[in-house]
């Protein structure tokens, strides 16, 4: 039996560089799940956490090659800032970082990610029409008013 999603390990830390956080990405069609520990000073374990990504709520990723395969990473946006409350991120945007073995890994986990956010972009439902423009403008000209009597 095969397992529904890709298991990529990162690292990232906070903009102030005091706290580092490491973990496993798991990307699937569902979206993605981040499951972290954090380190104060690299020494005090803050715990182990998880975020759920649903699909819906990302706006978009992007795989970054780095050189050499070497400092490749995963840049998430989302569309709700609640949705990275527990990891360090900047404007709504948490970048993984990692090593140079997980590279093709990432690279193919973040390409079918992309392709499961266009195919569900494709199935929702299209945008809704005002009332105003399902009547042809010509209607309107023969339009009478209404005795008030």
């Amino acid at each position: 039996m095969q397992q529904g999603f890709t298991s990529v390990p990162f690292s990232t830390e906070s903009s102030h560089g005091m706290t580092s956080y490491s973990g496993v990405a798991k990307f699937s069609a569902a979206g993605i799940v981040l499951e972290f520990e954090s380190k104060f000073l690299g020494l005090i374990p803050g715990g182990v956490k998880e975020v759920r990504l649903p699909i819906g709520e990302i706006l978009d990723i992007k795989f970054k090659k780095g050189i050499l395969k070497i400092g490749s990473k995963v840049v998430i946006r989302t569309k709700t800032f609640s949705a990275l409350a527990a990891l360090p991120n900047e404007n709504g945007r948490v970048t993984l970082k990692l090593i140079r073995e997980d590279f093709e890994l990432g690279r193919s986990a973040v390409e079918q990610l992309q392709k499961e956010i266009a195919g569900h972009a494709a199935e929702l439902p299209p945008p809704r029409t005002p009332v105003g423009e399902l009547f042809d403008d010509e209607s309107e000209d023969e339009t009478k008013q209404l005795d008030r009597n």
